[in-house]
């Protein structure tokens, strides 16, 4: 299922995706029609903006926490120009299974989003790294090392995480 407000985009998708043998069971175009599409037949995975109808603003997101919460069992790949910080943690909190983060100017390729959304499917956490890298810079003040276990599943792979991201991407002034 696939919700995006730009059409050429809506049906580019839908054409990619079916091309590429995957059914898509609804393109709709606003975060209400998606609601109710999944209402009416839940799929395996949607694939949602975050800026939708009607202000354009984070209509897309909430509606992703909200199937998050609804419908936990549907895979929900975000894929955006944007980052919203605050729902995108939000997104992370509860489970991290079968949920992503791309940013649309990020995706060189048609098989890494290919390859996103069948991860998403099989549970995984699939999130661009820039979007990681905003959600703990938002969070460093809080807890750099909370913020990665919710983003890691581990404690094991969380201290690896802060350590990288003490030592490579946020390296002390």
């Amino acid at each position: 299922m696939i919700a995006e407000d730009s059409a050429l985009l809506r049906v580019g998708l839908e054409r990619l995706l079916l091309d590429e043998g995957h059914e898509v069971s609804a393109a709709v175009g606003d975060a209400d029609a998606l609601l109710a599409a999944v209402a009416a037949g839940p799929p395996d995975v949607v694939v949602i903006d975050v800026r939708m109808p009607p202000s354009h603003t984070d209509e897309g997101l909430r509606a992703a926490l909200r199937l998050r919460h609804e419908h936990p069992a549907v895979g929900v790949l975000v894929l955006s120009q944007h980052v919203e910080q605050r729902y995108a943690a939000e997104l992370l909190a509860a489970d991290t299974r079968g949920v992503g983060y791309l940013l649309k100017d990020r995706v060189a390729r048609v098989e890494e989003f290919l390859s996103a959304l069948e991860r998403v499917h099989g549970g995984d956490t699939v999130f661009d790294p820039e979007v990681v890298r905003r959600l703990l810079a938002r969070t460093r003040d809080f807890s750099v090392n909370n913020t990665a276990k919710v983003l890691c599943g581990n404690v094991q792979t969380a201290n690896a995480t802060v350590y990288i991201i003490d030592t490579v991407l946020m390296p002390a002034s």
